[in-house]
């Protein structure tokens, strides 16, 4: 590889259980790279088993950042990430290797390649209101009054489209000042166009499915009821992201006693299958940058870009 090559990152996602963890572990052993999670999930300290996070083997073999780095209680977010990718992705290239994004978290992909808007969180009474006038008046209503107090904003919306319209609304409403000046003031991306080579692991359909319960059996069998145990002991808010994950809701209702095992399974696998066909959604939707490639013809695409 040349060094323009090796200072590009490799970005791998993918849905859950497609294989990305074993590819970028290769990748990572051939081209002397750093694996960062980007997985919002696995980011979480207490959540290795139910996440499939990588196993200390494999985290040994070559450096990975951002695993298990956040206790569960910490509500983390996408721009708290985007923050520590920054600092290992500095690390990754100021020691030489080349940084390896792997994970299936859209939101921080798209954080990463696109920048991070820096608008405020929006109170919950502003959104209320918004969302009922949309209710009561209608999509056409609602955009009619956005183009009266931001016209740039309106003329840029499909009259039709009622989430951007509301979300613009709400901005103006509460920060006075239009979503596009937000943006234009929003975090630039850490990986600007030209500056990656993007993958999207893509397995049939079918197979990704039977992956998925397999491996979920295998977390069970691998003492994912006790790590989930462990959580629930700590008594955390419910609604913190870590309790979320997948898997944990419905572990919890059978360590309470209100399901069976097998149904837990059996709940927590089709989850799952649903998150990862939501997966499929999002990136052809969101990232069309990512290039999609079957799992058998992942190493040569990997080759065929330099990174293999």
């Amino acid at each position: 590889m040349s060094e323009g090559q090796v200072s590009k990152a490799v970005l791998i996602a993918g849905p859950t259980a497609s294989g990305k963890s074993a590819l970028a572990l290769e990748l990572a052993l051939s081209a002397g790279g750093v694996v960062i999670n980007a997985d919002s999930m696995q980011v979480y300290r207490d959540l290795r088993i139910i996440t499939a996070r990588p196993t200390r083997d494999e985290e040994a073999q070559v450096p990975h950042r951002l695993y298990g780095h956040v206790d569960a209680a910490v509500n983390f977010s996408t721009g708290a990430w985007l923050a520590d990718a920054a600092v290992a992705l500095a690390e990754a290239r100021a020691q030489g290797g080349q940084p390896i994004f792997i994970g299936g978290t859209g939101l921080y992909f798209k954080a990463l390649t696109r920048g991070l808007s820096t608008v405020p969180p929006i109170p919950p009474e502003v959104r209320d209101s918004v969302r009922a006038r949309l209710e009561r008046n209608g999509v056409e209503a609602l955009h009619a009054e956005l183009a009266s107090r931001d016209p740039v904003a309106a003329g840029r919306l499909n009259v039709r489209d009622r989430t951007r319209i509301a979300r613009a609304l709400e901005v103006v409403e509460a920060t006075g000042r239009s979503l596009l000046d937000w943006h234009r003031e929003g975090q630039p991306p850490l990986l600007p166009e030209d500056s990656f080579r993007a993958l999207f692991l893509a397995p049939e359909r079918d197979e990704l499915y039977a992956r998925i319960d397999a491996r979920f059996e295998a977390m069970l069998g691998a003492g994912a009821l006790a790590e989930v145990e462990r959580l629930v002991a700590r008594d955390l808010d419910p609604l913190l992201p870590a309790m979320k994950a997948h898997g944990v809701p419905v572990l919890i209702r059978h360590l309470r006693g209100e399901i069976s095992r097998d149904e837990a399974a059996a709940i927590g696998r089709a989850d799952t299958r649903h998150y990862a066909k939501r997966q499929f959604t999002w990136f052809r939707h969101q990232l069309p940058e990512f290039e999609w490639v079957k799992p058998e013809e992942a190493r040569g695409w990997l080759a065929a870009v330099g990174a293999g």
